[in-house]
C-alpha cells in the first residue's frame, strides 16, 4: 500500500499500482497450525512452489517439501518454533513427485497462537531466485547508470528529470542530484530544448524510440558549441505502464568536427573535379573567369569576383603581373589597371555589383568605389588587393562590421609566375569560417583559373597570328579569269576553333588558262596555317613553270614531305627516310588542282585525297565529278592521275572544303546531299549562288574553316580567237605578220598592230631557226591581248644578252621590252612560246626609252 498525504478528512488510503516491488519479490505465505501440519496456503504459495491448496493444507510441510535427508533437522526446526523460538534461514524445496530439489527460499518464520492459546506458527518464504534477479538488476542498472561514461537522464512522465548519473552532472555541474525536477530548457537554447521537449513528448506517447537526435549546446561556462547525439526510449514498469522516458546522450563533437572536415575535403575534391571539367572549356578570357565562379558559388563561398588586367584583356604580349621581379603590380598609385569581368552572388540580398574589396560596398577597403562588372579600376597600393597582387600571395579579409560578409579571401591567380588578375571568394555571416583547408582550395582554384587564362591568352595570341597570316595568304576579294566567272567565300572556324589549313587560289596561266586550286591542310593552329603558306606559294610557283596538274601535285608532294624534316635530312634529299615523331613532324594536306582552257572548255583535274568537285550543266542536277582522289600530300609513293572533262557553255563549278559538308551533327554523305541539293539554279548570279549555299547548309557549327571556290563556265568566243598553221619555210615569217594584221584590224586593235608585227615575227623566225615541224600561230583577245607561236621543238627558248659585234640574239630581249610578259612552256608535242600586251584602252605599256633600246647594243 502507499500512502497519500493526508487530506481535511483524515488519512487516504488507497491500493499499491500494479508493478510495485512485491510484484517482483514474489512474497509467499502459510502457517502451521499446532499440530505442525499446514492450515493456511496462500494464492502466492501456489504460484512460488506449483502446489494447489487443496493439496498442501493438512500436511506435514518438512514431509510434504523437503529433501528426505533434511527432514530430520526440518522437524527439528518446527518443534523449536512450536516451541515459541523464531528462526530464519535458507531451505532448499522441491515440488511434490520429484526427487530433485526446484529452488531455494528464504524463509521467515515466526511463533503464532490461535484462538485457543495453542502454539502455531507463520511462515513467510521469498523465492532467493527473484531475489538474486533483482540485485543483479540492481547492480546491472547502477552500473549502466551511475558508472556509463556517458551522460544519463531518466525522465518523468512530467517530462522533469528524475534521475541523473554522475557523467551528465560532470558535464552540466552540482552533483547528480542537484539535477532532479529540472526540465531540458535548463541545459539548451530555446529552439534546441523545443525540439528535445517534442522529441520526449512523441517518445512517452508513442513508444517510439528516438535515435541519434542531433542537439548543439554548450556546457555551462565555456562557449564551444558540443554537439550531442541523444537516444531516446520509453520505460515501463513490471506490468508494462509508462513510468518515464530514459535519455542517452553522446557526446559526438570530435565526431562532427571530423566528419566535418571529411566532407569538406569530399566538397573541396568535388570541387577541384568540377573545375577540371568546367573551367576553360572555352579559351576565352572572361567565360573561363564565369566558369570558375560558376564553380566556386555556391559551392564553395556565397560571394565571388575576378578582376583580370586591362592588358592582357587587350591583347599585350605580357601582362604586368610579374610578381618577384622589378616591374610587378604594386605602382605608387596603386595597381596597373584591372577589369571587373565576372561576379556571382548566392545571396538574395547581396549587392548586385562589386560586392567584394571595396568601402561603399559589402567586405572590403581596396578601392573607393563600388566596381560595376566591365568596368576599368585601380586598387590603392596600400590595399589588401594591390598586396596580393604584388607579392603573388593569399590574403584574408574580415567583414566590416555590420555588413554582410564574414570574410573575404582575396586570391592573385597566377600562372608560370605571372599574376593575371585576381579573384575574391566572400562568406557572408551565418556560413562557415574559412579554414585552411579552404585557402588552399580557393588558392587551387585561382591557379587552374589562371593557367586556362593564360593559356587562352596565347592561344588567342598564336589565333591572331596564325588568322593573319591566312587571310594574307588568301585571294584579295573576287579574282578574275579569262573565262570564267568566279565568286569565293571563306568563313573561319568560331573563336574557340583554331585557325585552320584551309585555302584557295585562282592563278593565271599564259594562253588565258586559269589554275583553280583548293586545298586543306590536316591540323589546327599556327602550324598548319604556316604550312598552308608554304603550299601555298608551292603551288604558285610551280604553276608558273605550266606543269601539268598531276606534275603539279607531285612536286607538292614532295615539298609536303620535307615541311617537317629536319633541315639536314631536307637539304639531302632524305626528308622521307628521316621521318619519325622524334625527328620530325608530320605535314598531310589535300588539294584538287585543275587548269581551265577557256578557248576549248577544257578542264584537267588532279585530286590529292580531297573532296571531289561539283559540276552543274544547265538543265542538268549537280553531280560529284568521277576525279580520282589519289593520296593526300604528304604521304608519297602514290603517282597521281588526271582527267579531263569539256565543260558545257553556262555550267557551274564547285570547290569546296570539308567544313561546309560535314560536321559533328552532320555525316560527310549527308552533307554532299545537302549541297548538291542547293545547287538548283546555277543561272542565278553567281554571288547569289554561293549564299544561297552557305543559307542552306550547316556553316554556323564553327568547328572548321569553310572554303568555297564556285565558277560559272563562259569560255573565249570563236571570234575572239585567231589559229592559223604555218608551213616551216622563210616566207611563212611575212605570212605571219599579215595574218596577224588583218586579226587586229578586225578586232580594232589597230594601235597593236606594229607591236604584234614585230614581235611576231621574232617568235616565227626562232621557231623556224631553232625549232622543229609544224609552225602554229595563235592570237586571243580577252583582258589582254595574248600571241603564241607553237612548234614541235623541244629547246626552250632563253634569254641571253648579245654582244656588241653580234649581228642578232637580240630578238628576245625585244620581246622582253615591248610586251606585258613573255614566257614558254612545254606542250604533250612541242612547245610554245608567247607574250602577252594589254588592250589599247588599258593601262598600256610604257614604250622602252632609247637607253633600253641601246642597251641591246
Amino acid at each position: 500500500m502507499s500512502e497519500i498525504p493526508e487530506s481535511a478528512s483524515g488519512v487516504v488510503w488507497q491500493s499499491s499500482p500494479p508493478g510495485s516491488i512485491y510484484d517482483y519479490i514474489r512474497v509467499a505465505s502459510f502457517s502451521i497450525g499446532p499440530d505442525g501440519l499446514v492450515d493456511q496456503w496462500s494464492r502466492r504459495a501456489v504460484d512460488l512452489f506449483g502446489v494447489p491448496a487443496q493439496e498442501a493444507m493438512g500436511k506435514d510441510p518438512v514431509e510434504a517439501f523437503m529433501p528426505a535427508d533434511l527432514r530430520e533437522r526440518g522437524r527439528r526446526r518446527v518443534a523449536e518454533v512450536l516451541d515459541g523460538k523464531e528462526w530464519t534461514g535458507l531451505v532448499p524445496f522441491r515440488i511434490p513427485g520429484q526427487k530433485r530439489p526446484e529452488g531455494i527460499a528464504e524463509m521467515y518464520v515466526m511463533p503464532s497462537e490461535t484462538s485457543d492459546g495453542e502454539r502455531a506458527a507463520l511462515c513467510i518464504v521469498v523465492d532467493v531466485r527473484a531475489l538474486r534477479r533483482i540485485e543483479t538488476d540492481l547492480a546491472a542498472s547502477q552500473a549502466i547508470f551511475g558508472q556509463s561514461p556517458f551522460g544519463f537522464l531518466l525522465f518523468g512522465t512530467d517530462l522533469t528529470v528524475q534521475r541523473a548519473n554522475q557523467r551528465f552532472a560532470t558535464v552540466f555541474g552540482g552533483s547528480a542530484d542537484d539535477h532532479r525536477g529540472r526540465t531540458v530548457h535548463d541545459y539548451l537554447s530555446r529552439p534546441e530544448a523545443d525540439r528535445m521537449t517534442a522529441a520526449l513528448r512523441r517518445v512517452l506517447e508513442t513508444g517510439e524510440s528516438v535515435n541519434d537526435l542531433q542537439i548543439v549546446g554548450a556546457a555551462p561556462g565555456s562557449r564551444d558549441r558540443r554537439h550531442w547525439a541523444i537516444n531516446l526510449y520509453r520505460v515501463h514498469s513490471g506490468t508494462g505502464r509508462p513510468i518515464g522516458v530514459a535519455g542517452l546522450g553522446i557526446d559526438v563533437t570530435r565526431r562532427h568536427n571530423a566528419a566535418r572536415e571529411a566532407r569538406n575535403a569530399r566538397r573541396n575534391l568535388a570541387l577541384l573535379n568540377e573545375a577540371g571539367a568546367r573551367i576553360g572549356n572555352s579559351l576565352d578570357l572572361e567565360a573561363t573567369a564565369r566558369e570558375l565562379l560558376a564553380v566556386a558559388v555556391p559551392g564553395f563561398c556565397d560571394l565571388a569576383s575576378v578582376d583580370l588586367y586591362q592588358g592582357l584583356l587587350t591583347g599585350d604580349e605580357a601582362p604586368p603581373g610579374r610578381w618577384g621581379s622589378s616591374h610587378d603590380v604594386g605602382y605608387g598609385a596603386g595597381s596597373a589597371e584591372l577589369r571587373r569581368v565576372a561576379f556571382a552572388s548566392a545571396v538574395s540580398d547581396a549587392p548586385t555589383r562589386g560586392p567584394l574589396g571595396e568601402p561603399g560596398a559589402e567586405g572590403g577597403c581596396c578601392g573607393t568605389e563600388p566596381v560595376e562588372v566591365g568596368s576599368v579600376h585601380r586598387y590603392p597600393f596600400n590595399s589588401p588587393c594591390a598586396g596580393a597582387l604584388r607579392t603573388g600571395r593569399l590574403r584574408t579579409m574580415p567583414g566590416e562590421e555590420g555588413g554582410l560578409v564574414q570574410s573575404t579571401l582575396v586570391v592573385p591567380m597566377v600562372a608560370h609566375d605571372t599574376v593575371v588578375g585576381l579573384v575574391q571568394f566572400s562568406r557572408t555571416k551565418g556560413s562557415e569560417p574559412f579554414g585552411e583547408r579552404d585557402r588552399a582550395l580557393a588558392v587551387e582554384l585561382a591557379a587552374r583559373a589562371a593557367v586556362c587564362i593564360d593559356n587562352a591568352r596565347l592561344y588567342r595570341r598564336e589565333h591572331e597570328r596564325a588568322l593573319i597570316l591566312q587571310r594574307s595568304l588568301l585571294p584579295p576579294g573576287d579574282p578574275e579569269a579569262a573565262g570564267l566567272d568566279i565568286a569565293c567565300r571563306y568563313l573561319p572556324g568560331t573563336a574557340a576553333t583554331e585557325v585552320g589549313g584551309d585555302w584557295f587560289d585562282v592563278i593565271e596561266l599564259p594562253g588565258h588558262r586559269t589554275a583553280l586550286v583548293i586545298g586543306d591542310v590536316m591540323g589546327r593552329g599556327l602550324r598548319a596555317a604556316v604550312a598552308m603558306g608554304e603550299l601555298r606559294t608551292a603551288v604558285r610557283t610551280l604553276a608558273q613553270l605550266d606543269l601539268e596538274p598531276a606534275e603539279v601535285l607531285s612536286h607538292l608532294d614532295e615539298i609536303a614531305r620535307g615541311l617537317g624534316a629536319p633541315a639536314g635530312a631536307q637539304q639531302s634529299g632524305r626528308a622521307h627516310k628521316a621521318r619519325g615523331p622524334e625527328l620530325s613532324e608530320v605535314y598531310l594536306a589535300t588539294c584538287v588542282y585543275a587548269v581551265y582552257d577557256p578557248v576549248t572548255r577544257r578542264c584537267t583535274f588532279a585530286n590529292a585525297g580531297h573532296l571531289p568537285p561539283v559540276l552543274v550543266e544547265p538543265g542538268e542536277r549537280a553531280l560529284l565529278l568521277d576525279v580520282p582522289p589519289g593520296m593526300p600530300l604528304g604521304v608519297g609513293g602514290e603517282p597521281f592521275e588526271e582527267v579531263e572533262v569539256e565543260l558545257p557553255e553556262g555550267s557551274l563549278l564547285a570547290l569546296y572544303t570539308d567544313g561546309l559538308v560535314e560536321s559533328r551533327d552532320q555525316t560527310l554523305d549527308d552533307g554532299l546531299r545537302a549541297f548538291r541539293s542547293a545547287l538548283t539554279d546555277p543561272a542565278c548570279p553567281l554571288e547569289d549562288v554561293c549564299d544561297h549555299v552557305l543559307t542552306t547548309l550547316d556553316t554556323s557549327h564553327g568547328e572548321d574553316d569553310i572554303a568555297l571556290l564556285m565558277a560559272r563556265i563562259q569560255g573565249l568566243p570563236t571570234e575572239a580567237v585567231g589559229d592559223w598553221r604555218l608551213t616551216r619555210e622563210p616566207r611563212s615569217v611575212g605570212r605571219a605578220r599579215e595574218l596577224a594584221r588583218a586579226q587586229l584590224t578586225a578586232w580594232d586593235l589597230e594601235p597593236l598592230v606594229d607591236t604584234v608585227e614585230l614581235l611576231v615575227s621574232e617568235l616565227v623566225t626562232n621557231a623556224l631557226r631553232y625549232g622543229e615541224g609544224e609552225i602554229r600561230l595563235r592570237l586571243l583577245r580577252d583582258r589582254t591581248l595574248v600571241c603564241e607561236v607553237w612548234d614541235a621543238g623541244l629547246v626552250q627558248p632563253r634569254r641571253r644578252r648579245a654582244r656588241d659585234t653580234d649581228e642578232g640574239g637580240r630578238g628576245l630581249q625585244l620581246v622582253g621590252l615591248l610586251s606585258a610578259a613573255w614566257g614558254s612552256r612545254r606542250t604533250p608535242r612541242g612547245k610554245t612560246v608567247w607574250f602577252e600586251l594589254p588592250l589599247p584602252d588599258g593601262d598600256g605599256v610604257a614604250e622602252p626609252t632609247v637607253e633600253q633600246l641601246l642597251s641591246m647594243f
